[in-house]
This record gives structure tokens, sequence and C-alpha cells, in this order.
């Protein structure tokens, strides 16, 4: 369990550190060079690429090469993180909001958070955590996202099937001691749905297959080989190869099937969102939070 606990303890660090970047007339990208820079002098490594979601964009938004969004006074950003250690994950976030205006929306995914937290352990199921976020984020006067979820964490694995509602699902899947977990709980101003909107330039490689396309051959065995099944972005891409290659490569892996393209997911009514994130370990009688 080693290299879980390190995992939660530097996914907490990085945190911590970008949290403190994300200010007024601030931009987007900068922060996030900031926060890959922090990462590489610490010899960290990235289980996926730093989001920073703002105001009706709940998740999946990664910048861009020459990203030029900047942030505003009442935005209200999601920061995202998550660690790698030997395959071991630690997956976090926090919301900032530039000014005060979003206070109490930060404040229903927190509560809701520490609520979930309090209840999870060995023999819980799914739908009385879903049922413990949702009444949470009701009792502050907001409402929780259905169509979002936390996750089982495994190996390189940041999602491993196992989905943690934000809702009472009524389902009856026990967590086990031992499995760790995100819980992410999302609270909305808007009706608690999302919508598929742009792509995000975060992709992730579903299987290690050969393909005819050099330019295709090339990314595949590069992307394996630095992130196995784990989400990268266009923009690490184009680090190491030219845009022409990357631009080929990647259409013809998701022409063949073998790469996922994530897209912005946005709340349908274009509601503000929170969003705050723990990874915790199942114990028998409790669970552990490991991003702290």
């Amino acid at each position: 369990m080693d290299d879980w606990y390190e995992a939660g303890r530097l996914t907490a660090k990085v945190r911590d550190y970008g949290k403190k970047l994300i200010k007024e007339n601030i931009k987007l990208i900068d922060v996030t060079e900031n926060i890959e820079k922090f990462t590489l002098d610490n010899n960290i490594n990235l289980a996926f690429p730093i989001q920073l979601s703002i105001n009706e964009i709940a998740a999946h938004y990664a910048a861009f090469v020459n990203d030029d969004i900047i942030f505003k006074k009442n935005d209200l950003i999601k920061l995202d993180i998550g660690v790698c250690v030997n395959g071991a994950i630690g997956d976090s976030a926090v919301s900032v909001g530039i000014g005060n205006k979003w206070d109490k929306l930060i404040s229903a995914s927190e509560i809701a958070l520490n609520e979930a937290i309090k209840i999870v352990k060995d023999g819980i199921t799914l739908g009385e955590i879903g049922k413990t976020i949702e009444d949470a984020i009701h009792k502050t006067g907001f409402k929780p996202i259905r169509n979002l979820s936390g996750h089982g964490l495994n190996l390189f694995m940041v999602h491993n099937g196992i989905n943690i509602p934000n809702y009472d699902t009524k389902e009856s899947f026990k967590l086990k001691e031992g499995m760790v977990i995100a819980i992410e709980p999302f609270a909305t101003t808007g009706d608690g749905l999302v919508k598929d909107g742009k792509d995000s330039d975060i992709f992730r490689l579903l299987t290690k297959k050969n393909v005819r396309d050099i330019n295709a051959r090339k990314l595949s065995n590069y992307i394996w080989e630095e992130k196995k099944t784990l989400p990268f972005s266009k923009r690490e891409l184009l680090k190491k190869f030219s845009e022409y290659e990357v631009n080929i490569g990647l259409r013809n892996l998701i022409n063949a099937g073998i790469l996922h393209s994530y897209k912005h997911l946005i709340e349908k009514t274009n509601g503000i969102v929170s969003q705050t994130e723990h990874s915790v370990l199942i114990k028998k009688d409790r669970c552990e939070i490991l991003t702290i």
C-alpha cells in the first residue's frame, strides 16, 4: 500500500500548490505550466492532464496550446489533480472562487464529500453513498450532478468500472475493505445533468496493438511507454512530435478504435458547478483519506 499512500500525499501537495496560483487576471495556461514545472521539479508523475474547468464546465478542461483564457472576477474554477506512483493513483479536486460569489456552492460539494466520508466503510452500498451526497447537497439549496460520479481506482486505471454515485441510485453493490476509491460530489445551480461539449484534447489509449500508419505507431509506442492507459493531452505530445505527426497519428488511432477522445462536460442548463474530491482507502469500520 505504500505507493497508494505516496500517490495520495503527492496529489495533495500538487493540489495545494496549484490552488494558490488561481487568481483574478491570471492565464489558465500559466497556472497549468507552473503546476507542471512544480511536478517536474519534485519528480512527480501526473496521472492525467491538469484540469481547470470554469463555471458551467464541470470537468475535462485542460489547457490547449496558446490557450488565452484568463480567470475573471466571479469565476468558479475546479482544479482536478491526479498523481501516479508506480501505477498507484491519487485523485483530488478543489473548487476555487474568484471573489466570494460562489462560496455557498463550493461549500455544498465540500459538505457532501465530508458527509460521504463519514459513512464509507467495508460493506457500505453505492446507493447509500449516493443518497448521503444527494441529501447533503439538497440541504444547501443546490442539486447534485446525477450523470457524474466518483470512481474506483486501480493500478494505471483512473476509472476501474466502479462508479460512486452522487445521488440515490439504490444500487446494492457493496464496497470492500482494501478498495481505493475517489469520491467527488459535484453541486450545481442548474438542473443537475451534464452534456458533451467541445473536444478537450484529452485522450486515453484503450489498448496496445499494431497500427499500419507510421505516425500512429510512433505515438502509440510513446504513449504506452510513458502513460500506459492513463489519460494525456495533445499539448503533451506536441512537446515531443511535430504538429503534423500528432494530428495524423491521433486521427488514425481514433479511427482504429484504440484511442478514446474526451469531451468537455458542461452543465446542460449552464448552471455553475463546484467539485470537491478525495481518494480514500476502504477499511473495516471507516475509510482513510489518502489525499490530505
